[in-house]
C-alpha cells in the first residue's frame, strides 16, 4: 500500500512537471513552441498562450494529491478524471496532428488509475495512518 501511495505521488509529481515543460514555453513563446512541435500554425496566438495558462492552473490542482494523496482522495480521482478526457479530447475528436498531446495524457492517465485503485479506501486511510483498527 505505500508502496502504491509513494508511486502515485511520484507519477503525478512528474505529470506536472511534465505538464509545465509544455506550458511554459508556449506561455513564453508561442509560435516557437508550436513550430518545434511540429503543430499547425494558430491564429491569434493568444489561444495557445491561454491554454499553456490553463494548463499551468489545472496543474496547480493536480498538486494536493501528489502531496498526499489519502488526505486528498477526491483530488486525486479529479486529476485521473482530467488525464482521461484529455487524452479522449485529443485522441478522439481532434485532428491527427494533435493526437500527440492525448497520448501525453493517457501514458499518464494508465499508471495513475492503476496506483490509485491499489490504495486503501478513503474512509480506512485516516484511521490506519493513525494506527487506529476500523
Amino acid at each position: 500500500m505505500d508502496s502504491a501511495r509513494r508511486w502515485l505521488s511520484r507519477v503525478i509529481w512528474i505529470g506536472v512537471f511534465a505538464n509545465l515543460l509544455l506550458a511554459l514555453p508556449t506561455l513564453i513563446s508561442p509560435a516557437r513552441s508550436i513550430s518545434f512541435s511540429g503543430l499547425p500554425a494558430a491564429s491569434p496566438l493568444l489561444w495557445p498562450r491561454f491554454s499553456a495558462l490553463l494548463l499551468i492552473l489545472l496543474s496547480a490542482f493536480y498538486v494536493p494529491a501528489a502531496v498526499d494523496p489519502d488526505r486528498y482522495r477526491v483530488i486525486a480521482w479529479m486529476a485521473v478524471g482530467a488525464r482521461l478526457a484529455g487524452a479522449i479530447f485529443f485522441i478522439g475528436f481532434q485532428p491527427a496532428e494533435y493526437r500527440m498531446l492525448g497520448y501525453f495524457d493517457f501514458a499518464f492517465f494508465v499508471p495513475e488509475l492503476i496506483l490509485l485503485l491499489r490504495l486503501a479506501p478513503a474512509s480506512a486511510a485516516p484511521a490506519a495512518r493513525f494506527g487506529v483498527a476500523s
